[in-house]
């Protein structure tokens, strides 16, 4: 089995006597079906046109040849590898468990990270964003009802809308959010100095007794405003390898976290006159992580906080505010997308400040469909876990070591070129059919 296996089940949809007739045209309907089923269900892939040619090294004779246009689909095709799950709920999936094993590796030890780091001080923080107005929500510290009047559903759509659009600081919203990294890093550079204040010692000599290692990832809150969880871990000098000294205690990472995010700022442009300042929100959440072997009902233990935080992983700005999953070109597109009117005005808002001169560097128009957002959405430092593309290459590798493989005396020589996404309407139709595996009741997916 390769690495992270997990069978999931996927409806498949009935045949129709059209579909028959239609695929029975096909010269190679099985070799189709096999070649739609490797793609584990993708439903953007990449096609790629171009050549494989197996050649002996010692004679020069041409022992095998493929050409893409000799391929069932008359191309070779691969997932398209998209995060997102508005875009490619399969693709979403495998990096949804690449993420929760690149967090629980950094928790519990795994993936060439030594178990000794469960028994490090670990903290669970949750930064959210300011307020920039009051909004629809479902309750409050005093009542359950919204300042609307109301009680709303938990899938209401207003909730998170605005009480009063047109008193709402929407210039606010979006130069906090492509604010977020600058301030996150401020927050970092505050952490550093509340731990070397707390162990008596200048911040420059911190790095030769302890290190802080991290994994975050960003996540849309239904207002629109990104928050941040983040998994922090106290290490000793050279990363996971290392303990850290006797003094950092879970505790103190935990009250140094709170301290840390209540002193990080960063200065913004002037709005109307007035000079903005960025911080994070009043609703800080912190927690200390304990081992699954004292697991109780309150306990957060490192599985709960893996799967947490993998679950945000494949979510963007358009799971939680319903707005647009791809770039605009142009503003005036905006009127042909269906997309809630509080999204529709932080897009809008992020086109009009992206035409001021001093704020080029923020790219606000380039990513004005994320609501002024541009950083990654997935963040860690190199000594908190394994990485993304390692977990990819062990399951590259897998898959090499179970194929047929060429004699060590064949030369491969490839060259495949970019010429689309997606299928044809027939080949997506057989693809939902296919499932995205051989086994008619269950589809593995692997991460």
């Amino acid at each position: 089995m390769p690495p992270h296996d997990r069978t999931t089940t996927i409806p498949r949809p009935d045949v129709s006597a059209a579909d028959l007739a239609t695929f029975s045209s096909y010269r190679d309907l099985p070799g189709l079906v096999r070649q739609l089923s490797s793609l584990g269900g993708c439903t953007q892939p990449i096609r790629l046109e171009g050549h494989r040619t197996e050649i002996n090294a010692s004679t020069g004779e041409i022992l095998r040849e493929l050409k893409s246009a000799n391929l069932p689909a008359g191309h070779l095709l691969v997932r398209c590898g998209n995060r997102r799950t508005t875009r490619c709920p399969s693709c979403a999936e495998l990096y949804r468990q690449d993420t929760f094993q690149l967090m629980a590796a950094g928790l519990r030890g795994g993936k060439n990270i030594p178990e000794q780091v469960a028994t490090r001080p670990r903290a669970f923080a949750t930064f959210t964003a300011p307020s920039f107005g009051p909004v629809h929500r479902r309750r409050s510290a005093t009542s359950t009802r919204c300042g609307c009047g109301r009680t709303h559903t938990k899938d209401d759509p207003a909730l998170g809308t605005p009480l009063d659009p047109e008193r709402y600081n929407y210039n606010g919203a979006v130069l906090w959010n492509a604010h977020a990294p600058a301030l996150w890093a401020r927050f970092m550079l505050h952490l550093r100095r509340t731990i070397a204040a707390v162990a008596g010692i200048p911040q420059r000599f911190l790095p030769d007794i302890a290190r802080i290692s991290y994994a975050k990832v960003a996540e849309y809150q239904r207002r629109g405003l990104i928050h941040f969880h983040a998994v922090i871990r106290l290490d000793g000098p050279a990363g996971s390898r290392t303990s850290p000294p006797v003094w950092a205690t879970p505790e103190l990472l935990a009250n140094a976290v709170q301290t840390a995010a209540a002193s990080a700022h960063v200065e913004g442009p002037e709005i109307d006159g007035r000079a903005c300042s960025f911080g994070f929100g009043k609703q800080l959440d912190v927690k200390v992580i304990r081992s699954a072997a004292f697991q109780d009902r309150s306990t957060i233990t490192e599985g709960k906080v893996a799967g947490y935080v993998a679950k945000y992983a494949t979510k963007g700005a358009e799971s939680a505010t319903g707005t647009l999953d791809r770039r605009l070109k142009l503003i005036a597109e905006l009127s042909q997308e269906t997309i809630l009117d509080h999204a529709a005005r932080m897009i809008r808002t992020a086109w009009a400040l992206g035409a001021r001169r001093d704020l080029e560097h923020l790219k606000l128009r380039a990513w004005a469909h994320m609501l002024g957002f541009r950083g990654h959405f997935s963040t860690k430092t190199r000594t908190y876990s394994t990485t993304l593309g390692a977990l990819r290459d062990a399951r590259a590798v897998w898959h090499r070591r179970h194929a047929p493989a060429p004699e060590p005396t064949t030369l491969v020589i490839a060259h495949w070129a970019y010429d689309g996404v997606g299928l044809t309407p027939d080949l997506e139709r057989l693809a939902a059919l296919v499932g995205g595996g051989p086994n008619p009741e269950a589809v593995t997916t692997r991460a």
